[in-house]
């Protein structure tokens, strides 16, 4: 071999050497974890189980560590303290913590919201008819389906709810089993409690998200969404592109693929067909579908009606949605 030859060919290898092992030290690279605080008996879990059980989050670089808790309060209390770095709430929280000067920001995640249920055999066939009622209504008296009841009412009838029903305001699961029971009128649910009375008898009186044009709230409304910190955002954007993309796909198999819900059956905690069957059509109605923008715009006129009603308890000083709730960055 001649010299020239030998350090030819001796180059050649130290170059496939560097390359073979910079390869290998980018293959073994570890993927940035996204820390997700959630409920532990919410829908959400839904699409975290279809991220998990097909490793979307991997598919997209990154590692989903999905830390399920008992009450939002708990959520709130981890993304505050930096134990998780993102979180699902909704963005009445995030304005009034933007008024605080903390840089949380919203990404929407679902326009589920729930309906006006009512009993076939109460005489209920308008909301006129609502008058000396007794209504269960979830998430207490400044819920914000409540408050766009009660702003719906006030401008097409000049009629106020709160004056004209009994409201009794509890936890999701206790009001549904006292409306089953008979001891309510009607019941003002979240989306996945309206669903499970979708399959039975009971009469849909109003959707919410049907009233919002009425108020002026043009397409429609996401209602919770995943929130994180916009500091946390611009240190770690491969981390939340990756976590939106594996949201993105879950969300995608789980309006797509009838097959998926029957895996889903069991933490679904469908009663029959019927009930799985509402279920998967009340989700997937509630898959975004509008642009940011428009998003932005509904979330900003819904603020200012539910400010009005709801007062200092549900926003603080503010009476508008404090600038940067929902995230202007790119998925």
């Amino acid at each position: 071999m001649s010299r020239e030859c030998f350090i030819a060919c001796g180059t050649l290898f130290v170059a496939a050497g560097i390359a073979l092992f910079g390869n290998l030290g980018g293959a073994g690279a570890e993927p940035p974890t996204v820390k997700l605080g959630i409920l532990q008996f919410g829908t959400v879990n839904w699409e975290i189980d279809v991220i998990e059980h097909h490793g979307l989050d991997h598919k997209h670089g990154v590692v989903l560590d999905a830390r399920r808790m008992a009450n939002k309060n708990a959520t709130a209390i981890t993304l505050n303290a930096g134990e998780t770095d993102m979180i699902v709430t909704d963005w009445l929280w995030v304005s009034r913590q933007r008024d605080a000067d903390f840089d949380y920001t919203f990404v929407p995640y679902s326009e589920a919201a729930g309906s006006l249920m009512v009993h076939p055999d109460r005489g209920i066939d308008s909301l006129a008819d609502l008058d000396d009622k007794v209504l269960g209504v979830a998430g207490g008296s400044v819920d914000k389906s409540w408050l766009l009841l009660r702003a719906y009412m006030i401008e097409k009838h000049g009629l106020d709810p709160a004056d004209m029903v009994k409201a009794i305001h509890g936890a999701p699961p206790l009001l549904q089993e006292k409306f089953l029971q008979g001891e309510f009128d009607g019941v003002l649910n979240f989306w996945n409690y309206t669903a499970r009375l979708r399959a039975g008898d009971s009469v849909e009186l109003l959707r919410v998200q049907d009233i919002l044009p009425a108020l002026g709230v043009a397409g429609r409304l996401p209602l919770i969404g995943y929130v994180f910190r916009e500091s946390w955002a611009a240190e770690n954007p491969k981390a939340l592109q990756g976590f939106l993309a594996a949201s993105a796909a879950a969300r995608k198999i789980l309006v797509e693929s009838d097959d998926e819900w029957e895996r889903l059956r069991p933490m679904t905690r469908a009663e029959n067909d019927a009930v799985l069957a509402s279920l998967r059509q009340g989700y997937r109605d509630g898959v975004p579908q509008t642009s940011a923008a428009t998003q932005r715009d509904a979330i900003a006129a819904a603020f200012a009606i539910v400010a009005k009603l709801g007062g200092r308890e549900l926003v603080g000083q503010s009476t508008q949605l404090a600038s940067g709730t929902v995230w202007q960055g790119t998925p």
